[in-house]
């Protein structure tokens, strides 16, 4: 392929082509570019050569574009104000309206998304990046300013704040219950379907460990549904095709909406929990202070 250079004309002359279109005058292009009349005549000459085609048709007295210089202008005309805001973008400092935040999927789609207009009404003039990841080095990487992760607190290199702590207890739909009525104690839900989670996060819960802590053993030949994507999980609970287990946080929603009930009141508690972490430095970005200081008013707001 061709380079780009090869391709096309020098500047000038595209400049000098889109005002003399603009304006239809060369004289009213020559005096916008600062430029002699004859020089914005001999540019344009000079790319209609380059082209092998008239872009205008002259006349003693005025000029007006040919069928050749109406699509070209056309095309000419956006792409040179694309450069042009491009660079106006490009020069325009932009670090203190920026802010780049990272979590894993669930808290990002169930927990962030929903409350992040308010942030966004809040803090008009801050452009919000986010990435949502469930591989903790793309939550870590250097173009963070702020991550919300699941852990215990410690990272190396990072300061972390607990965002909430980790409750986790059984959820289903209202309809699943219905149809399930036997739901009314722990060793009954080995008799159910369990979605269950599949990742690759050791300090993830899943059924087995839940169960275990509530002193219940799960057969190794269970009837399970394993989707590798906890959203899912909860949306097929929601679709009554299972039991799930349900981060207290993550489902609040959906237990307010009714849309997912507790068939008991068992919950677990850990050491783990959703931290707000950031990278320790001396030059802390100051809309991440903003984020963090909004993130646990939602969390007060909610408890």
């Amino acid at each position: 392929m061709q380079s780009l250079k090869k391709q096309l004309p020098p500047l000038e002359p595209l400049i000098a082509f889109e005002s003399s279109a603009r304006h239809l005058s060369f004289t009213a292009a020559a005096k916008e570019l600062n430029l002699s009349q004859a020089a914005v005549s001999q540019q344009i000459r000079n790319l209609e050569r380059s082209l092998g085609v008239e872009l205008f048709t002259r006349s003693h007295r005025s000029i007006q574009l040919s069928a050749h210089g109406l699509v070209y202008r056309n095309s000419i005309s956006t792409a040179l104000k694309q450069i042009a805001l491009a660079t106006t973008e490009l020069k325009t400092p932009s670090v203190n309206s920026r802010l780049t935040i990272a979590a894993d999927q669930s808290i990002a789609s169930m927990w962030l998304i929903p409350r992040l207009p308010d942030f966004q009404q809040l803090y008009p003039d801050i452009t919000v990046r986010l990435v949502a990841s469930d591989i903790e080095q793309d939550c870590l990487s250097d173009d963070i300013d702020i991550a919300i992760i699941h852990g215990d607190g410690n990272w190396q290199g990072y300061q972390a704040e607990e965002l909430f702590p980790e409750e986790i207890f059984a959820v289903c739909s209202p309809e699943y219950l219905k149809q399930n009525p036997d739901i009314s104690s722990l060793s009954a839900l080995t008799d159910e379907v369990l979605l269950s989670l599949e990742n690759s996060h050791w300090n993830w819960m899943d059924w087995r460990t839940w169960l275990s802590r509530n002193d219940v053993h799960l057969p190794v030949q269970h009837q399970r549904l394993h989707i590798n994507n906890y959203p899912l999980v909860v949306e097929a609970a929601k679709n009554g095709q299972g039991v799930a287990l349900g981060w207290r946080y993550l489902i609040d929603a959906n237990l307010w909406n009714n849309s997912l009930v507790k068939p008991l009141e068992t919950s677990v508690k850990t050491s783990f929990g959703y931290h707000l972490v950031w990278p320790v430095n001396e030059n802390e970005s100051p809309n991440a202070a903003l984020f963090r200081d909004w993130a646990k008013t939602h969390v007060c707001s909610s408890a």
